[in-house]
């Protein structure tokens, strides 16, 4: 299945080298209902700027940060926190990377936006308020 996106201009994003390596592996174990997710994660992680990770800026969402973020669509804002999917929680706003929104946050910094499509399709548009490194 291929990706469309809305416009071809996409932010520009930037990935911490710490972790590429198993966001690589994600991206390439999607299959079934995450297989568009995971096409897409590739897709950013093959257009990404990498950064070693102590030179990681603040306001860049990494995997681990806590993001506040503003569903464009909705007006509703959001805190959550970017995890792997096995830590993923939804009652604890803990949301992998491998779902569509975390594919979409991944690398963007503070006041960057980004469109990027739900399960269903449906073409959604969020921008970064806020992003910091949890402990």
């Amino acid at each position: 299945m291929t990706m469309s996106y809305l416009h071809p201009e996409l932010p520009p994003i930037t990935l911490v080298r710490g972790d590429i390596e198993k966001l690589i592996r994600l991206a390439d174990a999607a299959e079934g209902r995450f297989a568009q997710t995971g096409e897409f994660l590739a897709h950013e992680i093959d257009r990404a700027e990498v950064i070693e990770d102590f030179e990681r800026r603040p306001g860049l969402v990494a995997m681990g940060s806590r993001v506040t973020f503003r569903d464009n669509t909705t007006g509703q804002t959001r805190t959550v926190t970017l995890v792997y999917p096995e830590d993923a929680d939804v009652a604890q706003n803990r949301i992998s990377v491998l779902t569509p929104i975390g594919a979409a946050l991944i690398g963007l910094s503070a006041g960057q936006s980004i469109e990027w499509q739900t399960l269903e399709g449906e073409s959604r548009s969020l921008t970064v308020l806020a992003a910091e490194a949890v402990a």
